[in-house]
């Protein structure tokens, strides 16, 4: 059977962006495929992270998750630090992957700065633990953003060369799910960037915690530009902010951005920010309500993380027990 992977960083501020992105889509596969879907807390520490504030944006996520639709006994649903394969794994990959391919990923670059030197190694190392996440329980398919493709294609390379390496057909090689309209939401306040939680502004995106109120301010506060909707998709060239609306419009109304400009064309942002309002609101709104629900019962968000770990690591010790000896290595 087809299995999928998806992880998704516990840093806080959950957005427009990871559900239209990410989460949505999990929510429409699961009745698809086998899915393994992962709150990536080792992934969050390539960076410095408060402890507490991590083990409470571990629960905000799964919340976000749960309130979303992604349903816990279909999925296994877990927080990676739980199952020791991710991490096993990724030592033995540190060994298969080559320098010269972890230089050329362009996130480290963008994520590093101007100081690599004071980056942590697990920043630099970190898509050889994002091919463990996805290897370790040898799965087929991963959704993916077109920013985040380049990390799937070194996983390909990182399971054809153990094969290689070990003379076995023992992983194989994931396949990207890309989808349509939204699956890259950007800022709120420059259409240029992608909606990010790390966005110094919180007026850039919209969080799946905003209520009703703060949805509608944000999005009238959302930048655009002068002119008034085109009626043709092509009117929206050189206007990012116009063509984001609109393309969070579309992704939130299950529709194509060109069905809505056929709606909307010649209409002034001010009339198209109420109209995207609502519909915001009324996706949102559940959401947000179901999400402090579970907020506030934090030992139910536990239980379906501990349970969804134990369910993780009958996935990947069997596979993880062929992988040591393939290696080689001696266990009891």
């Amino acid at each position: 059977m087809n299995r999928i992977f998806s992880g998704v960083q516990p840093t806080g501020n959950l957005h427009l962006g990871n559900y239209l992105g990410a989460i949505r889509n999990w929510v429409r596969l699961q009745s698809e495929y086998e899915c393994v879907f992962c709150i990536v807390d080792m992934h969050a520490i390539t960076v410095w992270q408060d402890p507490q504030g991590l083990r409470d944006h571990t629960r905000e996520v799964t919340a976000g998750m749960l309130a979303a639709g992604v349903d816990p006994a279909r999925n296994v649903v877990f927080n990676q630090s739980q199952v020791p394969a991710h991490a096993e794994l990724a030592w033995i990959f540190n060994c298969v992957a080559r320098l010269g391919w972890l230089n050329r990923m362009t996130q480290f670059k963008e994520k590093a700065g101007k100081h690599r030197e004071n980056a942590s190694v697990g920043l630099y190392a970190y898509p050889n633990l994002m091919a463990a996440d996805i290897l370790a329980y040898r799965a087929t398919h991963v959704p993916v953003g077109e920013d985040q493709k380049q990390h799937l294609e070194l996983a390909r390379d990182i399971a054809q060369k153990f094969n290689g390496d070990y003379g076995r057909d023992f992983f194989p090689l994931p396949e990207p799910l890309i989808f349509g309209a939204a699956t890259r939401v950007m800022s709120l306040r420059d259409g240029t960037k992608k909606m990010s939680k790390s966005d110094e502004s919180d007026y850039s995106r919209i969080n799946m915690t905003d209520d009703a109120d703060t949805i509608a301010l944000k999005i009238r506060k959302a930048k655009t530009d002068l002119e008034p909707l085109p009626a043709e998709e092509s009117g929206l060239e050189g206007r990012p902010e116009a063509a984001n609306l609109v393309g969070i419009f579309a992704a939130l109304a299950d529709r194509t951005r060109q069905e809505v400009l056929t709606d909307f064309a010649g209409a002034q942002f001010s009339e198209f920010k109420k109209a995207l309002t609502e519909l915001a609101v009324a996706t949102l709104g559940p959401m947000n309500a179901e999400m402090k629900r579970l907020l506030a019962d934090p030992g139910h968000v536990d239980s379906v993380l501990r349970d969804g770990g134990r369910r993780a690591r009958e996935l990947s010790e069997p596979i993880m027990r062929e992988v040591f000896d393939i290696v080689g290595f001696l266990r009891p």
